[in-house]
C-alpha cells in the first residue's frame, strides 16, 4: 500500500488496490492524481516529502526565467506520463525558502526525492526526450520504471 499527500488539502492518504487515477482525498474529497504538476509553498513541499511514499519530482523555477517557462510544458507532459509512479511538484523560487535551502544555484533545477531525501538532481533546460530519459535512469534504482505507452 502506498501513501500520498492530497494536492488539495495536503492531509496523507493511503492507496490500495485499484486504479489509482480514481482515488480521491478521504477529507477533502479531490482527486489524489490529476496528471498535472503541483504548485506548492514551503509547507506544502515539507508535507509532499513527509507523506509521498513514490518518489517526488521538484521543478524549482521562477516566472521572470526564460528557460523555465520553455520547460514548463515539458514538465506537464512527464508529469501525465509518470504519475502515479512519481508525484511532480513545482517550487517557486522567488516566493518560497526551500531552493535556497537545498542549495539551488541556478533554474531551472530539477530534483528527485524519495523517502523524503534527494536521489538526483539534474540544473538546466532540457527538452521531453532530455528529461525523460534523465529521470528513468534517476528511478532506475529506485526500482519505479517508466509506464509503457
Amino acid at each position: 500500500m502506498s501513501q500520498v499527500a492530497c494536492p488539495s488539502c495536503g492531509v496523507g492518504n493511503r492507496i490500495g488496490a485499484g486504479d489509482p487515477h480514481a482515488a480521491k482525498c478521504g477529507r477533502c474529497g479531490e482527486k489524489l492524481f490529476t496528471g498535472a504538476p503541483i504548485d506548492v509553498d514551503d509547507a506544502a513541499f515539507a508535507a509532499h516529502l513527509k507523506l509521498t511514499s513514490a518518489p517526488v519530482l521538484v521543478d524549482v523555477w521562477a516566472p521572470w526565467c526564460g528557460p523555465c517557462r520553455m520547460m514548463a510544458p515539458t514538465f506537464a507532459a512527464a508529469a501525465q506520463h509518470f504519475e502515479p509512479d512519481v508525484r511532480f511538484l513545482k517550487l517557486n523560487a522567488d516566493q518560497t525558502r526551500a531552493p535556497a535551502q537545498l542549495g539551488v544555484r541556478g533554474i531551472p533545477a530539477l530534483i528527485l526525492f524519495h523517502n523524503g531525501r534527494e536521489v538526483a538532481r539534474q540544473a538546466g533546460l532540457m527538452t521531453a526526450d532530455q528529461l525523460n530519459a534523465w529521470l528513468s535512469r534517476a528511478l532506475a534504482p529506485l526500482s519505479v520504471t517508466e509506464k509503457q505507452s
